[in-house]
């Protein structure tokens, strides 16, 4: 029987492996964390709170939430509210964590279904290849196997040109089939840094001033209709990337968010110190996260 804190045990080490990889793969991850620590905001990259991690996922047999959620539901994490993108044919749920210095959890899939004839037949001949939904075999309590798992192709490489027929229907779905893997990004939680950065009007001027290229779909800073939760992201970076006939193209990596989550409005009168993740808008907001999709997409990319 495995008691919860050692599910927290491996969710820690779950976690580590995604972020290191994470950080091996978008260089303004690091780019960001050592210019806050150049302007003494943190010490050590621990110091920064991560608000979310979002994953990318297909809608098919096998695959998709109904698979990936089962790995977090079992460290304990609770579903909470749907989101459905109509525009970008996207169905998505966040899920609140065990205890509150865990990062939410932001899962997305594409409604394969949606897209054209064509789409489909050039996605489903790659996720064909996975008969079995591949959670059910994993020992969740094993992290080296959850690790391995979430970093491993889950179908063959695609070609450039099936990749490039996808580009032009839907971004989200050549971004997946080419990537293969879930982590799509983490977001700082920025009103957890010292005053001057705890913002994200203060934040992404920081960001701007340092260089930093920001996904201005919606503007530079995507705002919920209530006011309390503020977010915005870097544009992902261009990669080299090699495709199944040996040819390279450039497309996109990933990026990174930043979130403000402002007080409620019943908690506003408690002295700064007392206030915690429950005192602040938790949740999110399907018009903000719409636009964040777009820090991949050619029309941020592309500037």
């Amino acid at each position: 029987m495995t008691t919860s804190s050692q599910k927290l045990q491996t969710l820690d080490a779950v976690l580590d492996g995604l972020m290191s990889r994470y950080r091996e793969r978008v260089p303004d991850v690091l780019g960001i964390i050592d210019a806050l620590i150049d302007e003494n905001v943190i010490q050590k990259p621990d110091d920064i709170e991560n608000d979310h991690i979002a994953f990318r996922t297909m809608g098919v047999p096998s695959l998709g939430i109904q698979s990936f959620e089962k790995i977090f539901l079992h460290y304990g994490y609770e579903k909470r509210e749907p989101y459905d993108f109509k525009e970008k044919k996207l169905n998505a749920y966040w899920y609140s964590p065990p205890k509150p210095h865990y990062p939410r959890i932001f899962v997305s899939e594409l409604r394969v279904r949606d897209l054209s004839d064509q789409a489909q037949h050039i996605i489903y001949q790659y996720t064909d290849s996975v008969v079995f939904d591949p959670v059910d075999s994993l020992d969740l309590d094993d992290a080296q196997a959850v690790d391995r798992f979430l970093h491993q192709p889950l179908w063959p490489m695609p070609t450039l040109d099936d990749y490039l027929t996808l580009l032009k229907e839907s971004e989200y779905a050549a971004w997946v089939i080419y990537n293969r893997y879930y982590l799509n990004h983490f977001t700082i939680s920025v009103h957890n840094l010292k005053p001057g950065y705890n913002t994200i009007q203060e934040f992404t001027d920081f960001l701007e001033k340092r260089g930093f290229k920001l996904n201005d779909s919606g503007g530079k800073i995507k705002i919920s209709p209530d006011g309390g939760l503020l977010q915005a992201s870097t544009v992902a970076q261009m990669l080299d990337a090699e495709f199944a006939n040996g040819q390279t193209h450039r497309i996109a990596g990933s990026y990174v968010e930043f979130a403000e989550r402002r007080i409620l409005p019943e908690f506003q009168h408690l002295p700064p110190d007392q206030i915690r993740r429950e005192h602040r808008r938790d949740g999110f907001e399907a018009g903000n996260a719409d636009k964040i999709f777009e820090s991949t997409f050619t029309s941020q990319t592309g500037k």
